[in-house]
């Protein structure tokens, strides 16, 4: 394709004489090819326009990279274009150390919206949450600017400050101000919980398996009398998919973790785990929420199909699919990020859209619960206009009311429901021994009666 722009963009360079040879040339080319060379002269026609008659001056430079990631957004809500800078960003990124505030956005109907903030970051510090729309950045609006250009104007010098400008679900926009910081995510964390070691891992770079694998040995080494093991992959937005392979490898002692599938029904790559277990068999639960995304998903499914551990907590966010990062001259150029595959568990399991669904459902707090009944206010795959469907035709679980949520007198400013949940598994041996608690009284949206003879419904986010 990148082929085909470039004719498009030299034939508006060098003008009709070029479109001429064009149109020769496409005359001896399939019916296909040639409708696709008169849609690169349209592409032409338009750039020459827009330079020739916009009311101020244009860089072609940024109308050409915005129309490469334009056709790209268009095609999923996870490929696109990096120029150059991003590209380098990017790169940076993957290796666990850059500079911003530390939040994994992308772009929903031209707006920013919020993936997870990563732990210990500023963004987390300030209260960020998942599900968050940033429509402004210093006062400026980022309404319609791609993710890449959104991010560029968030980043800059570690020390200086930031504004941004968050619309929440239920909230007035207000304005957080961050200081930027080279951000070096913390990654792992593990401490005892009683009996039972926790394990908490925030994003999948390419530090995680070896930084999980050495706070592992050394909790074990210290807590030999370890009767059980929690792995918290909450508001994980993902990364790297052979971080994913080898944190569920540590866990599993051989067979498969994951497969990838492109469009060639032949093209199969599975992934399998290696002899020995780094837990030793120790009984497992993985908590997961609707912030745990792609690798997380990729983890958290493996370990349920292959019956190592039992999964608390909620549904999770759905995105089954694999990006590839392709270079463009070396990079010198930029990249392309561009969805290739689709990802499934080891029992043959999309999750594209529909997530992975846990062994005992609980919700975090009361409000949570609601949130649950009220399908207005989730955030998944499931809710970008152009995500990829489930290759099942799979649906994702509808408004609901939770299995477990919070009694009333839980202190949640002091405890963790669901943590509390995935011990009382560990500690009575599985989800089915585990009593159960009453179910929320948690009212689904078409139900709930206003006070007054005026119609209740979520305030939407502004756009």
């Amino acid at each position: 394709m990148k082929k085909y722009l470039l004719i498009g963009a030299s034939a508006f360079v060098l003008g009709a004489g070029t479109m001429a040879y064009v149109g020769q040339t496409a005359t001896a080319a399939s019916p296909e090819r040639v409708k696709t060379y008169r849609m690169l002269e349209l592409f032409g026609d338009v750039l020459n326009t827009v330079e020739r008659q916009y009311v101020t001056e244009v860089d072609d430079t940024k109308l050409i990279e915005a129309a490469i990631d334009g056709m790209l957004n268009s095609l999923d809500p996870h490929s696109g274009y990096l120029n150059p800078e991003s590209f380098d960003d990017m790169r940076d990124q993957t290796r666990g150390e850059y500079g911003g505030l530390g939040i994994e956005v992308t772009s929903e109907d031209g707006v920013v919206k919020v993936i997870s903030p990563m732990d210990g970051t500023p963004a987390f510090e300030a209260g960020i949450k998942a599900g968050d729309y940033i429509t402004a950045v210093n006062g400026e609006s980022v309404l319609g600017l791609s993710v890449n250009e959104a991010v560029k104007q968030m980043r800059g010098k570690p020390g200086e400050a930031v504004t941004l400008t968050i619309a929440r679900e239920k909230s007035d926009p207000f304005d957080v101000k961050i200081v930027r910081e080279v951000i070096k995510p913390k990654i792992v964390t593990t401490k005892m919980e009683g009996e039972y070691g926790y394990l908490r891992i925030s994003s999948f770079n390419e530090k995680t398996t070896d930084e999980a694998e050495a706070a592992l040995s050394d909790l074990r080494a210290k807590n030999p009398n370890m009767k059980g093991l929690v792995l918290d992959l909450r508001n994980n937005p993902g990364g790297l998919l052979d971080q994913a392979v080898g944190v569920s490898d540590l866990f599993l002692d051989g067979g498969e973790i994951v497969s990838q599938r492109g469009r060639d029904p032949r093209d199969v790559e599975r992934y399998n785990a290696r002899p020995g277990d780094i837990a030793a068999g120790l009984p497992m639960v993985v908590i997961i929420n609707n912030g745990s995304a792609s690798a997380a998903e990729i983890v958290a499914g493996a370990l349920q199909d292959r019956k190592r551990a039992e999964i608390v907590g909620l549904t999770s966010f759905g995105k089954g699919s694999v990006q590839t990062v392709i270079p463009l001259r070396g990079g010198m150029d930029g990249a392309l990020k561009l969805t290739t595959a689709r990802y499934y568990t080891p029992s043959g399991r999309s999750i594209q859209r529909t997530g992975i669904d846990p062994d005992l459902e609980v919700a975090q707090s009361q409000e949570e619960a609601q949130h649950i009944a009220n399908r207005a206010f989730q955030f998944s795959e499931a809710s970008f206009r152009n995500a990829l469907n489930a290759d099942e035709g799979k649906a994702r679980v509808g408004p609901h009311e939770p299995a477990e949520a919070p009694p009333e007198d839980f202190d949640a400013e002091k405890g963790d429901f669901q943590l509390a949940r995935a011990k009382d598994v560990l500690k009575y041996g599985s989800v089915a021994a585990t009593p159960k608690l009453p179910k929320p009284a948690a009212k689904l949206a078409g139900v709930i009666a206003p006070k007054a003879n005026v119609a209740v419904a979520p305030k939407p986010a502004q756009k």
